[in-house]
């Protein structure tokens, strides 16, 4: 699933291409990336509206619109959106979504197993949809070892779940929460509310080194996550602990045993 890292690469790669530019047309060809909404009265609310800003909030894409409206694109696991000059946009058989642009060009979405959302929301209804289900940007300065510790406060549920939970902190998932821990060197099964005023320091710098390594990286292609060019991300190429079971630590040198952490497979 792509997280904040790969979220946020798109998000810049893709600025450039749609800021200003009207969505001259829009074909939305599986209804489930827009339910519980008809397809096509979506595609005709989208079409007219122009660009404002593309920003990021957690691991959401938000298109704003002059009109103060805004499109909340959610990946999911297989979600992702590729910008095309005009006239080479080949075929895809898991493409559900083009915009084409009033320059001419196309973006598209691509999502294999259709668990992506697209959704329209009226300038009043960003704020609160955002707010109810996102904590801090990890990223922003005001994120401090003092805040993740409000966040945790309490919490009996393993760092790893508590984590994994967006209202704690936004954008973070299964990658870069085992990063973060592995550079925190915090087990992911000690319970939240229990960390100590020196581990959750060593966390919150865990969490932004762990993804700025991402961002550094254009994000971690595993299987489906792609930039807006087509192209690969290198984060998986500099792990320390994620996908590397078996394998040595890089700290100690003992082999990486997986485990289950909050539902999650864990280094």
């Amino acid at each position: 699933m792509p997280e904040l890292p790969e979220v946020e690469t798109i998000r810049l790669a893709l600025e450039p291409h749609i800021l200003g530019r009207r969505f001259e047309r829009v074909g939305i060809s599986d209804s489930r990336i827009v339910r519980p909404f008809e397809p096509t009265a979506v595609a005709g609310e989208l079409e007219g509206e122009r660009v404002s800003a593309l920003e990021r909030r957690g691991k959401y894409l938000i298109v704003r619109f002059e009109s103060g409206r805004a499109l909340l694109i959610h990946l999911r696991m297989t979600g992702s959106l590729r910008h095309a000059a005009p006239g080479s946009l080949g075929d895809d058989p898991h493409r559900r979504i083009v915009v084409r642009l009033d320059d001419g060009s196309a973006v598209a979405y691509r999502d294999i197993r259709r668990f992506g959302t697209w959704l329209l929301v009226e300038a009043d209804e960003l704020d609160p949809y955002i707010s109810d289900r996102l904590g801090p940007e990890p990223l922003d300065r005001r994120f401090t070892s003092r805040r993740l510790a409000e966040r945790l406060r309490g919490r009996r549920a393993p760092v790893k779940a508590a984590l994994l939970d967006q209202r704690t902190v936004a954008g973070l998932g299964n990658i870069y929460v085992d990063e973060a821990l592995w550079r925190a060197r915090i087990h992911p099964l000690r319970p939240a509310g229990e960390l100590a005023a020196d581990e959750i320091v060593r966390l919150t710098r865990g969490i932004k080194d762990a993804l700025n390594a991402g961002l550094a990286r254009q994000g971690a292609s595993l299987r489906d996550y792609r930039t807006p060019d087509g192209g690969r991300g290198r984060m998986q190429d500099e792990f320390r602990v994620y996908g590397r079971e078996g394998e040595p630590c890089r700290r100690c040198g003992t082999p990486i045993e997986k485990i289950r952490a909050g539902g999650r497979g864990t280094g």
